[in-house]
């Protein structure tokens, strides 16, 4: 499995468990890997020869991190991988060291069980014009089913409707469960997650798909009744939160309901905020109770509530939880956007 350098520590909760350079060996590839491995270096990201590649992961991960690692050595000759133990839940800082990799990288892959979307790290890499691609929870078999195609099929309807975003001020969503929820975007930027990631700078998820945006934080009121999935909650019943000032006020007490609350509780009082709306545009996505493939789904929505201070939000807390609604109506402004699983743009 190539060289293993570690530095485990009963004093660290997030240890450094391996670091491998271009000449290590995780595994070989299935043609199908090497597929995805093109898309990905070729069509996502265009990488050159001579950047800077790092692929982060965890124990967890490490089959699904091998995919990217080992394809990555066909399209570039600088390539590194590291693997960290430790992370509980979404959003955690990962150790210093990983961070700092990730700043001078050109190009990095967040392969981990957890989310480092809504890290300062991840926000920092960024602003030092590294291009990512975060991944979290990605199983194997959603990697061969989603990532085969090219993220350019996505790229004019998911910007399209980061456009309107952008352009309106108002958002209405309702479904045949009861949703009746309105939300403010006014002055607020819509962001497309395609999956291209060419330029300095560019974020996004893999698989890609999705049209989103921070609200304006107190705006929301209403019901949002969950009956698609929820971030790392298996979904076991419809659950209706009621949503006031742009706080959750109550949530019905469903297993699920009370799994999110109990952990709204762990994060304080800012985890209660609606602090995205998101249209998913991915006809080739399931869903499930993965998150990262469900809210991307195509003609669903999602909310999440937490952290939004990554992507043009004013809310910041160690806490981002989406919820997926299967069947919704949504309306910018009088435009009806998506309606009985289908986008009207």
């Amino acid at each position: 499995m190539g060289s293993l350098l570690s530095r485990f520590s009963l004093y660290d909760p997030m240890a450094i468990t391996q670091i491998l350079s271009r000449s290590d060996c995780i595994r070989s590839l299935s043609s199908q890997e090497q597929i995805v491995g093109e898309v990905v270096f070729r069509k996502s990201f265009q990488v050159a020869n001579n950047e800077r590649v790092l692929i982060v992961s965890d124990p967890r991960k490490t089959n699904e991190a091998a995919i990217f690692f080992e394809s990555a050595k066909l399209y570039t000759s600088q390539l590194e991988y590291i693997s960290f133990d430790g992370m509980t839940e979404n959003s955690q800082e990962p150790p210093d060291e990983v961070a700092a990799k990730m700043r001078n990288a050109q190009i990095v892959l967040l392969v981990t069980s957890f989310s480092l979307s809504h890290t300062q790290a991840r926000r920092e890499a960024c602003q030092n014009g590294v291009r990512i691609a975060s991944l979290p929870g990605i199983s194997h078999s959603m990697i061969l089913r989603t990532l085969q195609t090219d993220p350019h099929a996505l790229k004019k309807q998911t910007e399209t409707i980061a456009t309107l975003l952008s352009k309106n001020s108002h958002v209405r969503i309702t479904s045949p469960e009861g949703t009746e929820l309105t939300i403010s975007i006014k002055g607020r930027k819509g962001i497309a997650d395609t999956g291209i990631l060419h330029m300095p700078g560019s974020f996004g998820n893999l698989p890609a798909g999705e049209a989103f945006i921070a609200p304006v934080e107190g705006s929301a009121e209403g019901i949002l009744v969950v009956d698609g999935a929820m971030a790392g909650i298996d979904l076991d019943t419809p659950t209706m939160i009621k949503i006031a000032n742009g706080n959750v006020t109550m949530i019905t007490e469903s297993q699920a309901g009370k799994e999110l609350l109990r952990r709204m509780d762990t994060a304080g009082p800012k985890s209660r905020v609606v602090c995205e709306l998101g249209i998913g545009t991915n006809p080739t996505t399931l869903l499930n109770h993965n998150v990262l493939e469900a809210e991307k789904v195509y003609g669903t929505c999602h909310i999440a509530f937490g952290n939004n201070s990554t992507f043009g939000g004013t809310n910041s807390v160690l806490f981002h939880t989406d919820v997926v609604l299967r069947n919704p109506m949504v309306m910018i402004e009088d435009k009806i956007v998506v309606k009985e699983g289908s986008i009207r743009v």
